[in-house]
């Protein structure tokens, strides 16, 4: 079960599919031993841009078993939903399953602090002894959740074990919960995402580690290790080799297309469909791509 020790990598796998849409399973099993080489510790499945809101209710059980089948480590899977029914729904099949978790956003309906508090106090009881997940993407979801919020959430909810952390600018909100923690509160493991974007200085302020799908997990994990052995000078400097094509593959929009095109191209999916709605890259980003694949590989050569 996931608990609020969780630390390391846990990758956002992105959901492989055919060249005509359809769910590519064997892609999934190839998918998975990828970011297990890579050195994650952890799997989160069904997430944003894992485009969960694209498959039917039978693919997205047809991936949790999939993927649990295939790895030891946790898994922990996005039941995000606007009703509370589909998310039990898909939350006890995958915990049935043995996913080690669940994770939920928030719906952009909620807007006042009590609204959120008192949303997530119905998710636990809709989700019962499954541990969650909290994501706060307000990028996103549009749901802006202060930081005492989520300090309240955490004292209401044993079963809150985690957040994923994913405001932006956030790290002030990181620094606060380390904060409360120290003064007494329960410590809930922080992962964060925006696709590693800021995960040294993450790091720095307390974060756990990493919860996001960059196509070098890689980079993420020696980040991680550098940072918890002490060499923060090497942690910002495997960063900053990485940080042109991170930077690239964050552009809204976009994103989703270039991650799995590097993904195909590193042999971890058969192929880079974006299922529609929803597109690849066209040729002259796929050049730009190349270029900042081996600009990455010489800087990372001189390490």
């Amino acid at each position: 079960m996931l608990d609020e020790t969780a630390k390391g990598v846990f990758t956002i796998a992105c959901t492989p599919f055919l060249e005509d849409g359809a769910l590519d399973l064997q892609s999934v099993d190839s998918t998975v031993d990828f970011y297990l080489s890579k050195g994650c510790t952890g799997l989160t499945i069904l997430g944003i841009m894992g485009e969960a809101g694209k498959l039917s209710a039978e693919e997205s059980i047809a991936v949790v078993k999939r993927v649990v089948a295939r790895t030891d480590l946790p898994v922990v899977v996005g039941v995000s939903s606007p009703g509370f029914a589909a998310m039990q729904a898909l939350s006890g099949a995958a915990m049935d399953a043995g996913a080690a978790g669940v994770m939920v956003a928030p719906p952009a309906s909620l807007r006042s602090d009590d609204q959120i508090v008192n949303y997530y106090h119905a998710t636990a009881e809709a989700l019962g002894d499954a541990p969650f997940v909290l994501q706060d993407f307000p990028l996103v979801t549009t749901v802006q959740i202060p930081t005492k919020c989520i300090v309240k959430i955490v004292e209401d909810l044993p079963t809150c074990v985690m957040l994923k952390h994913e405001d932006w600018p956030g790290l002030a909100k990181i620094s606060a919960l380390r904060a409360a923690s120290d003064a007494g509160g329960r410590r809930i493991s922080i992962l964060c995402g925006n696709g590693g974007l800021f995960l040294p200085e993450e790091m720095q302020r307390g974060a756990d580690g990493a919860m996001t799908g960059f196509a070098y997990p890689e980079m993420m994990a020696d980040v991680v290790a550098a940072h918890n052995a002490g060499d923060t000078d090497r942690a910002q400097d495997i960063f900053d080799a990485y940080l042109p094509l991170a930077r690239y593959e964050s552009q809204p929009g976009l994103g989703l297309g270039v991650r799995k095109h590097i993904l195909a191209q590193r042999g971890a999916i058969a192929h880079a469909t974006v299922r529609k709605p929803g597109a690849g890259i066209d040729a002259a980003t796929q050049t730009d791509v190349t270029r900042l694949i081996e600009r990455q590989e010489r800087k990372l050569a001189a390490l």
